[in-house]
């Protein structure tokens, strides 16, 4: 009798929620091959929302991944849209010349899109947001329901401790503030993935040398672009390694080993100009009764405190490689 092969893991079900970015690029890379990618929405964040709708659907065409994609909110809830050029250049993607997209987005805006996506399989459905929480919020909002069907959210933003746009803010959460403070109390379970454990993660110059020497068109194209990356966070930030931001939230759900967590009260500041968009975490580890008393009363979030960073950036590296085997 012929054994029976093992059974294949099930791929975890996942929307991807973006603003491409260099890190952005990676992340739907590694989640096309990862996950059961159902499909990508698209906001304002590390370039205007044009460039990241358009940047979303060349990487797509880059590797030959036909999901759809629908552009979102262009604008935070309050207040003119952000940029990160100064990091990701004026296209968001500066570095690499890539593909000419041959298809459009959807018709639909991404929120209604969301909706369906997650109404559709209620329970089954991951949001992976690593960029601004807009589109996040304004659904939640449009639809109340939509906390029940997710499965979780697990975002890539916040810190537990310094920032990168401002001392105690982390770009994604200062962006819109407002959204963010909605997302962490729309009732959705919600996993944070933070600068405190993105900084980990880090893109070394040997990592770039590895996928220019591998010769492929997608090892190339991410040659230039983490080239860059890296160039300008050495440059803005003085470090010699690039954060790995938004793939260490996809780690979360195909390498849970990887990160270790705490849940946490966050509370979005949104009050002070100086704090604005700080993620204040509770990690003293209080008890319920405790956690009650005036002046600690927010959402619980499971928040990521630890990861193996070199792993991580592995991981992630291979999967661009294999794209060209």
């Amino acid at each position: 009798m012929t054994p029976t092969a093992p059974a294949l893991p099930e791929r975890t079900r996942i929307l991807l929620d973006c603003d491409p970015g260099h890190d952005d690029a990676m992340a739907i890379v590694y989640a096309a091959r990862r996950l059961d990618l159902v499909g990508i929405t698209t906001v304002f964040g590390n370039t205007p929302l044009a460039n990241t709708t358009r940047n979303a659907l060349a990487v797509c065409e880059l590797i030959g991944l036909d999901v759809p994609v629908a552009a979102g909110m262009a604008a935070p809830l309050v207040g003119a849209p952000a940029s990160a050029a100064h990091i990701h250049g004026s296209t968001g993607l500066d570095g690499a010349v890539l593909p000419e997209p041959r298809r459009a987005p959807l018709a639909q805006h991404a929120v209604p899109f969301l909706i369906e996506q997650a109404r559709a399989a209620p329970g089954e459905l991951t949001l992976v947001a690593v960029g601004p929480l807009t589109n996040v919020a304004v659904a939640l909002r449009t639809e109340p329901r939509l906390a029940g069907w997710l499965r979780e959210i697990v975002l890539m933003g916040g810190s537990t401790d310094v920032g990168n746009i401002t001392p105690q803010a982390e770009f994604n959460i200062h962006c819109d503030p407002e959204a963010a403070s909605v997302v962490f109390a729309g009732g959705a379970p919600v996993r944070m993935v933070g600068l405190n454990v993105t900084r980990q993660a880090g893109i070394a110059q040997a990592h770039v040398d590895r996928l220019a020497a591998a010769g492929g068109r997608v090892g190339r194209a991410f040659a230039g672009l983490l080239g860059f990356y890296l160039a300008r966070t050495r440059a803005v930030y003085r470090r010699d390694t690039a954060a790995m931001h938004d793939p260490c939230a996809l780690l979360a759900l195909t390498d849970p080993g990887l990160l270790r967590w705490q849940d946490t009260p966050v509370h979005v500041e949104l009050a002070s100009p100086a704090l604005r968009g700080m993620t204040a975490c509770d990690l003293r580890g209080l008890s319920d009764e405790a956690r009650g008393l005036p002046g600690l009363a927010a959402p619980i979030a499971q928040v990521a405190v630890g990861i193996d960073g070199a792993a991580a950036v592995d991981r992630v590296i291979a999967e661009l490689l294999a794209c060209d085997r």
